[in-house]
């Protein structure tokens, strides 16, 4: 795998946009990894520990950014994501965003956001030429409700089936694998936003921890780990037909009884901290 490509770089107040997304749209594929749940702190400590090579392979100087996220739960946090309201840095100050959809007031937008004239960037990409495309994890993606359909809903294509769910030990390579599949019979011409929800760190992680009967953090880690040895095929599906603007994150963390508190859809640093990556793969056809 190639090196990331080079960034650049506009300030906004006492911030700084990674990447100039307005000259990147319309010839780069998009494609957008959240790590449902994936902890900070737990993917930081994996890093360290050589657990997770393959993201430290791609990861800008090797590392997650720290981010606050804009919800303490899945179906919030993507209603933000798919806004264009990602996850922000940490350091006070306004912070430029990647993506961002025409309102009034909006004080983010930089010269090198990209704006869409639409209610939401799936919708916009659509409009620039974009064939968009959910593959679905957790239970807000799984369709299989009136609610579990309305995020899947924003794309042209959706797919969810158990076997991308939380309760499959091999949740991210049929994810992966299914996401190979889609692009591969899509012209390479075909300009794609991808989002892909990775399922495997939510409850119940136990299941990639031999022996484990309850999640933990180890268990967490281990998740991570198991879902760090299938990126690599998702990237290389990518590269094979285009350069590829990536972008992955958590939507938020979960608390494992800090001061407590177990689970998310509460507001503690370990939920609303999460990690944080936007970088350049370039294209590398056979």
């Amino acid at each position: 795998m190639a090196l990331i490509e080079n960034s650049t770089h506009t300030a906004i107040g006492s911030a700084t946009q990674a990447i100039a997304a307005n000259q990147l749209v319309g010839s780069h594929d998009v494609l957008f990894v959240t790590f449902d749940t994936l902890r900070y702190d737990v993917a930081q400590e994996c890093l360290q520990q050589g657990r997770t090579p393959n993201l430290a392979r791609v990861l800008p100087n090797q590392t997650w950014e720290q981010r606050h996220s804009p919800a303490n739960f899945t179906y919030a946090a993507h209603h933000a994501f798919f806004a264009g309201f990602l996850p922000t840095p940490v350091a006070p100050g306004k912070h430029a965003r990647l993506f961002a959809v025409e309102f009034p007031g909006s004080e983010t937008i930089a010269p090198n956001t990209f704006v869409f004239d639409a209610p939401d960037i799936i919708s916009g990409f659509a409009s620039q030429g974009y064939h968009t495309i959910c593959i679905g994890g957790v239970g807000f993606f799984n369709q299989q409700s009136p609610l579990g359909k309305v995020l899947p809903g924003l794309f042209a294509e959706s797919h969810w089936h158990p076997t991308l769910g939380v309760t499959d030990p091999h949740s991210t390579e049929n994810q992966v694998t299914l996401a190979a599949e889609i692009l591969d019979r899509l012209p390479p011409e075909q300009r794609v936003f991808m989002f892909v929800n990775i399922s495997a760190l939510h409850q119940p992680n136990c299941i990639f921890l031999p022996g484990a009967i309850a999640d933990s953090r180890q268990s967490h880690a281990a998740a991570l780990e198991y879902v760090d040895g299938h990126l690599p095929k998702l990237f290389a599906a990518f590269q094979q037909r285009s350069s590829v603007l990536c972008i992955l994150c958590s939507d938020h963390g979960t608390a494992y009884g800090e001061d407590n508190y177990v689970g998310h859809r509460v507001s503690h640093p370990v939920v609303w901290t999460v990690p944080y990556a936007e970088f350049v793969l370039p294209e590398e056809r056979a």
